[in-house]
């Protein structure tokens, strides 16, 4: 299963321009603008599952290779360009009904189709996540939060009274600055009493022009915590919870290996690990964390596993590792097995339930897909427990 930007469910990203040079070479690019990183959109999770090492577009989704076919490639190198010059924040009458994931486009019109293969976003119903949206293009304006009312056929044309408001926010912080890995970010709380496949739906509107841009982002509310299925070759499960690599009741001995094989990599580069020194927490326990970057790269991302050990005698009841990023290094989407509770330069990172507890001498880990180059020299990382 790829993990990507997520966004998670805990404080978190995931923004693609270390795909940007695929996508600026790519004929006739588009020079705006964002859609949903996370949980990610349509065309931006389709890209990820179909850019390939040489810059070209073979998608393994049986929905984004069905959406290719229809609308062609540059639609996916235009990832970021689901919009209408003049909406003005018209919704209803503006983009017809089963028009409005490809914002009533016909570039985008192969992304309206009604079907259940779309890569799609594993969370848990009335959560907080953080939201992330690309910033490809920077402009003021309003985010407005919608998702499926319950009882919502996806087999069926999405249409507007099949959506229901859950929230809006303005003028959002952003992680840098426009045109690269970057993106606005907000913590949002999911609607509560939702279940199955949903679609949480995002209409942008600027307040310095009538241009507003549109985002469709399949979603499952199955107590996942920012997983994403259906890219790279990892066909959606025709039972989504059985296709989560990690739930509320996931193993807290998840495996380095099984975290590395969500990667969406396709080259590698040297793994190297790093330690901290054990710092004393509450009780007279004390944990350490080691990062490890995994073999698994592609340009502009990275991959790492940090190991988190209790080295006291007593129990540890909880932990959380602190580190510095001194080259601008973000996350692409939300950490697995951890909770982002710190954003870059200064991130950090605590356990989730089920690897809160540590006896002696324990261990457990976490991972993250990360944007950027990877730190030449590990960070120096603090672990430190309540």
């Amino acid at each position: 299963m790829a993990r990507i930007a997520r966004g998670a469910l805990w404080p978190t990203v995931v923004a693609a321009a270390s795909l940007v040079a695929a996508v600026l070479v790519a004929p006739g690019a588009a020079q705006a603008h964002g859609v949903a990183l996370v949980p990610g959109s349509r065309t931006y999770l389709c890209y990820v599952d179909s850019l390939q090492a040489n810059g070209t577009i073979a998608p393994t989704n049986p929905a984004c290779a069905d959406a290719v076919a229809q609308g062609g490639q540059q639609p996916l190198y235009d990832w970021f360009g689901v919009l209408r010059s003049d909406a003005g924040g018209r919704t209803t009458g503006y983009i017809n009904d089963g028009e409005i994931c490809g914002a009533g486009t016909t570039k985008y019109a192969a992304y309206n189709a009604a079907r259940t293969d779309w890569p799609t976003t594993h969370l848990t119903s009335g959560a907080s996540i953080q939201l992330h949206y690309s910033n490809w293009a920077a402009h003021p304006g309003t985010f407005r939060l919608y998702v499926t009312k319950n009882g919502w056929d996806p087999t069926s044309p999405l249409k507007w009274s099949d959506l229901e408001s859950f929230g809006s926010v303005t003028d959002p912080p952003q992680s840098g600055g426009p045109g690269g890995l970057n993106y606005y970010y907000w913590n949002q709380t999911l609607p509560t009493g939702k279940s199955g496949r949903h679609i949480l739906y995002i209409q942008w509107v600027r307040s310095d022009s009538q241009e507003n841009f549109f985002s469709c982002s399949d979603v499952v509310f199955d107590g996942g915590h920012g997983e994403v299925t259906g890219v790279k070759g990892n066909n959606p499960s025709t039972s989504p919870s059985a296709s989560r690599s990690a739930s509320a009741s996931a193993s807290p001995s998840r495996s380095a290996s099984a975290s590395a094989s969500a990667s969406r990599s396709v080259s590698s580069s040297p793994s190297r690990s790093a330690s901290s020194s054990p710092s004393t927490g509450g009780g007279g326990s004390g944990c350490s964390a080691t990062w490890a970057l995994q073999p698994s790269s592609w340009a502009g991302h990275f991959q790492v596993n940090v190991t988190v050990k209790n080295n006291g005698a007593a129990t540890l009841n909880g932990w959380t590792v602190r580190w510095t990023y001194t080259g601008g290094q973000g996350f692409d989407g939300a950490p697995w097995n951890g909770t982002l509770t710190a954003q870059p330069p200064n991130p950090a990172v605590t356990n989730v339930d089920w690897n809160k507890v540590l006896g002696p001498n324990a261990t457990t880990s976490f991972g993250f897909n990360a944007t950027g180059t990877a730190p030449a020299t590990a960070p120096t990382l603090t672990c430190t427990s309540p």
